[in-house]
């Protein structure tokens, strides 16, 4: 325990100080509340706690939403992985999750994920919807020159992984991406939680667009 716990830590501070500055809605805070989420399933699921953890805290460090040189960020990774003392083996485990849990990497394929790759999934998921989703949501857009919305810009039925990040709204993104997620969660206990979270959503969506209407 004590050897996981070292080997954690040595993770977590990588994590920390490279998240550090992001304001998407992607920074440390939102890692923390992943890894706090993935303890809380590991309760009710049977898997590798350390696996887990460690695919938690490192699920963004080179998503392609969020660096520009993805190659550059996963060699890295690897490689201190491997300094903190994870067998080969250990680090496929890893990015055997990271490579295959996002919305969209599942867009035109369902990703089979591990045990292990779903309750890191559902943990992500659930920190991108409910109250704190909904102000991600807006801090991502506000980031990235996105409206917050559009009447006449419909949400999109499909996208491909190619076309997902192109010009939307904010609102179109609940439609999109969040409401969908909400009802695609691995763990029971994810699946309890999300429908709550859907549900406050789904009564915020209203309300923001019956006050726009009133504009």
């Amino acid at each position: 325990m004590n050897k996981m716990n070292e080997k954690l830590n040595q993770v977590r501070a990588y994590s920390e100080k490279m998240m550090a500055g992001d304001h998407s809605g992607h920074g440390f805070d939102h890692i923390d509340r992943v890894i706090n989420m993935a303890l809380k399933l590991l309760t009710n699921e049977p898997a590798n706690g350390e696996i887990v953890l460690t695919a938690a805290y490192l699920h963004d460090v080179f998503d392609d939403k969020l660096t520009d040189d993805v190659a550059g960020r996963k060699a890295d990774v690897r490689q201190k992985l491997a300094d903190f003392g994870y067998s080969a083996a250990e680090i496929e485990q890893v990015f055997a999750i990271i490579e295959h849990m996002s919305f969209a990497d599942n867009l035109e394929a369902h990703q089979e994920l591990s045990k292990e790759g779903q309750i890191v999934q559902d943990a992500d998921r659930l920190d991108a919807i409910g109250a704190i989703g909904i102000a991600r949501t807006f801090a991502y857009g506000a980031v990235h020159g996105n409206k917050m919305y559009d009447p006449k810009i419909r949400p999109r039925r499909k996208m491909t992984r190619d076309n997902y990040r192109d010009g939307s709204t904010t609102i179109n993104h609940f439609y999109e991406k969040l409401f969908k997620i909400a009802d695609e969660m691995n763990t029971r206990t994810a699946k309890t939680i999300a429908y709550e979270r859907k549900v406050y959503m789904q009564r915020f969506v209203e309300e923001f667009k019956s006050e726009w209407n009133e504009l």
